[in-house]
Protein backbone atom coordinates (compact mmCIF):
# COMPACT_ATOMS: atom_id res chain seq x y z
CA UNK A 1 0.00 0.00 0.00
CA UNK A 2 1.07 3.56 -0.66
CA UNK A 3 0.09 7.05 0.41
CA UNK A 4 -1.16 8.87 -2.67
CA UNK A 5 -0.84 12.58 -3.40
CA UNK A 6 -4.14 14.39 -2.77
CA UNK A 7 -4.89 17.20 -5.22
CA UNK A 8 -5.52 20.56 -3.54
CA UNK A 9 -8.19 23.04 -4.53
CA UNK A 10 -8.16 24.97 -6.89
CA UNK A 11 -6.22 22.38 -8.97
CA UNK A 12 -8.14 22.16 -12.28
CA UNK A 13 -7.86 18.34 -12.27
CA UNK A 14 -10.43 18.34 -9.44
CA UNK A 15 -13.00 19.45 -12.04
CA UNK A 16 -12.53 16.48 -14.39
CA UNK A 17 -15.57 14.19 -14.60
CA UNK A 18 -14.80 10.58 -13.65
CA UNK A 19 -15.49 7.70 -16.01
CA UNK A 20 -17.22 4.47 -14.92
CA UNK A 21 -15.02 1.62 -13.71
CA UNK A 22 -15.15 -1.29 -16.16
CA UNK A 23 -12.31 -3.58 -15.02
CA UNK A 24 -12.45 -5.24 -11.60
CA UNK A 25 -8.86 -6.38 -11.52
CA UNK A 26 -5.77 -6.31 -9.31
CA UNK A 27 -5.01 -2.71 -10.34
CA UNK A 28 -8.41 -1.63 -8.97
CA UNK A 29 -7.92 -3.57 -5.73
CA UNK A 30 -4.49 -1.93 -5.28
CA UNK A 31 -6.00 1.51 -5.95
CA UNK A 32 -8.70 0.84 -3.32
CA UNK A 33 -6.07 -0.22 -0.78
CA UNK A 34 -3.90 2.82 -1.52
CA UNK A 35 -6.87 5.20 -1.35
CA UNK A 36 -7.98 3.72 1.98
CA UNK A 37 -4.49 4.10 3.43
CA UNK A 38 -4.31 7.68 2.11
CA UNK A 39 -7.71 8.54 3.61
CA UNK A 40 -6.87 7.07 7.03
CA UNK A 41 -3.44 8.73 7.03
CA UNK A 42 -4.83 12.19 6.14
CA UNK A 43 -7.01 11.66 8.35
CA UNK A 44 -10.39 11.79 6.65
CA UNK A 45 -13.69 9.93 6.39
CA UNK A 46 -13.96 9.80 2.60
CA UNK A 47 -11.85 10.00 -0.53
CA UNK A 48 -12.81 9.98 -4.20
CA UNK A 49 -10.43 8.67 -6.85
CA UNK A 50 -10.65 12.08 -8.56
CA UNK A 51 -8.88 13.60 -5.55
CA UNK A 52 -5.82 11.43 -6.21
CA UNK A 53 -5.87 12.24 -9.95
CA UNK A 54 -7.49 8.95 -11.01
CA UNK A 55 -10.64 9.94 -12.85
CA UNK A 56 -12.70 6.80 -12.31
CA UNK A 57 -15.95 6.44 -10.37
CA UNK A 58 -14.51 5.06 -7.14
CA UNK A 59 -15.06 6.27 -3.58
CA UNK A 60 -13.82 4.95 -0.23
CA UNK A 61 -15.60 5.96 2.98
CA UNK A 62 -15.26 5.14 6.67
CA UNK A 63 -17.45 7.18 9.00
CA UNK A 64 -16.92 4.88 12.00
CA UNK A 65 -15.29 6.15 15.19
CA UNK A 66 -12.87 3.23 15.13
CA UNK A 67 -11.68 3.47 11.52
CA UNK A 68 -12.43 -0.16 10.78
CA UNK A 69 -15.57 0.03 8.62
CA UNK A 70 -14.22 0.73 5.12
CA UNK A 71 -16.93 1.04 2.49
CA UNK A 72 -16.17 0.98 -1.23
CA UNK A 73 -18.56 2.52 -3.75
CA UNK A 74 -17.83 1.93 -7.44
CA UNK A 75 -19.96 3.62 -10.12
CA UNK A 76 -22.32 4.96 -7.42
CA UNK A 77 -25.68 6.46 -8.27
CA UNK A 78 -28.29 8.09 -6.06
CA UNK A 79 -31.61 6.32 -6.54
CA UNK A 80 -33.54 8.53 -4.13
CA UNK A 81 -32.92 11.64 -2.06
CA UNK A 82 -35.20 12.96 0.67
CA UNK A 83 -36.94 16.29 0.33
CA UNK A 84 -35.83 16.97 3.90
CA UNK A 85 -32.53 18.84 3.88
CA UNK A 86 -29.80 19.25 6.47
CA UNK A 87 -26.90 21.64 6.80
CA UNK A 88 -23.67 19.92 7.76
CA UNK A 89 -20.29 21.50 8.38
CA UNK A 90 -18.21 19.88 5.66
CA UNK A 91 -14.48 19.70 5.21
CA UNK A 92 -12.41 18.17 2.44
CA UNK A 93 -8.98 16.59 2.13
CA UNK A 94 -8.50 18.67 -1.03
CA UNK A 95 -9.31 21.88 0.88
CA UNK A 96 -7.44 21.29 4.16
CA UNK A 97 -8.39 23.38 7.17
CA UNK A 98 -11.59 24.77 5.63
CA UNK A 99 -15.03 23.84 7.01
CA UNK A 100 -18.38 25.35 6.11
CA UNK A 101 -22.06 24.52 6.12
CA UNK A 102 -23.48 22.83 3.03
CA UNK A 103 -27.17 21.99 2.62
CA UNK A 104 -27.89 18.54 1.19
CA UNK A 105 -30.69 15.96 1.29
CA UNK A 106 -30.80 14.41 4.79
CA UNK A 107 -31.24 10.86 3.47
CA UNK A 108 -30.25 9.07 0.27
CA UNK A 109 -30.57 5.62 -1.26
CA UNK A 110 -27.48 4.68 -3.26
CA UNK A 111 -26.71 1.84 -5.64
CA UNK A 112 -23.09 0.95 -6.35
CA UNK A 113 -20.74 -1.93 -7.04
CA UNK A 114 -18.31 -3.36 -4.50
CA UNK A 115 -14.63 -4.13 -5.14
CA UNK A 116 -15.61 -7.41 -6.85
CA UNK A 117 -18.20 -5.77 -9.11
CA UNK A 118 -21.20 -7.03 -7.13
CA UNK A 119 -24.12 -4.57 -6.94
CA UNK A 120 -25.49 -3.38 -3.59
CA UNK A 121 -27.78 -0.67 -2.24
CA UNK A 122 -27.45 1.44 0.89
CA UNK A 123 -29.95 3.66 2.70
CA UNK A 124 -27.90 6.40 4.32
CA UNK A 125 -28.56 9.29 6.66
CA UNK A 126 -26.47 11.52 8.91
CA UNK A 127 -22.73 11.69 8.27
CA UNK A 128 -22.78 8.73 5.85
CA UNK A 129 -25.38 10.46 3.63
CA UNK A 130 -23.36 13.68 3.64
CA UNK A 131 -20.12 11.84 2.91
CA UNK A 132 -21.59 9.84 0.02
CA UNK A 133 -23.01 12.98 -1.60
CA UNK A 134 -19.78 14.93 -1.01
CA UNK A 135 -17.60 12.21 -2.56
CA UNK A 136 -19.99 11.68 -5.47
CA UNK A 137 -19.70 15.42 -6.19
CA UNK A 138 -15.95 14.88 -6.66
CA UNK A 139 -16.71 12.25 -9.30
CA UNK A 140 -18.75 14.90 -11.14
CA UNK A 141 -15.88 17.39 -10.91
CA UNK A 142 -17.40 19.45 -8.10
CA UNK A 143 -15.73 20.55 -4.84
CA UNK A 144 -17.84 21.43 -1.78
CA UNK A 145 -16.68 25.07 -1.78
CA UNK A 146 -18.72 25.53 -4.97
CA UNK A 147 -21.85 25.42 -2.78
CA UNK A 148 -20.60 28.50 -0.90
CA UNK A 149 -21.05 32.15 -1.85
CA UNK A 150 -18.69 33.55 -4.50
CA UNK A 151 -17.08 35.75 -1.82
CA UNK A 152 -16.30 32.78 0.47
CA UNK A 153 -15.17 30.66 -2.48
CA UNK A 154 -12.77 33.37 -3.70
CA UNK A 155 -11.33 33.83 -0.20
CA UNK A 156 -10.75 30.07 0.11
CA UNK A 157 -9.18 29.92 -3.35
CA UNK A 158 -6.80 32.79 -2.50
CA UNK A 159 -5.88 31.14 0.82
CA UNK A 160 -5.19 27.77 -0.85
CA UNK A 161 -3.07 29.42 -3.56
CA UNK A 162 -1.07 31.32 -0.93
CA UNK A 163 -0.46 28.10 1.05
CA UNK A 164 0.64 26.36 -2.17
CA UNK A 165 3.17 29.12 -2.91
CA UNK A 166 4.49 28.95 0.67
CA UNK A 167 4.84 25.15 0.48
CA UNK A 168 6.78 25.46 -2.80
CA UNK A 169 9.10 28.06 -1.24
CA UNK A 170 9.73 25.77 1.74
CA UNK A 171 10.54 22.86 -0.59
CA UNK A 172 12.95 25.05 -2.56
CA UNK A 173 14.66 26.16 0.67
CA UNK A 174 14.94 22.55 1.82
CA UNK A 175 16.52 21.57 -1.53
CA UNK A 176 18.89 24.52 -1.40
CA UNK A 177 20.08 23.79 2.14
CA UNK A 178 19.36 20.05 2.14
Amino acid sequence: MAILNILRYPDPRLHKVAKPVTAFDQRLKQLIADMAQTMYDAPGVGLAASQVDVHEQLVVIDTSDTGNDLRVFINPEILWASEEKQIYDEGCLSVPGIYDGVERPAKVKVRALDADGKPFEVDADGLLAVCIQHEMDHLKGKVFVEYLSPLKRNRIKAKMQKEEREMKREKEKAKQYG
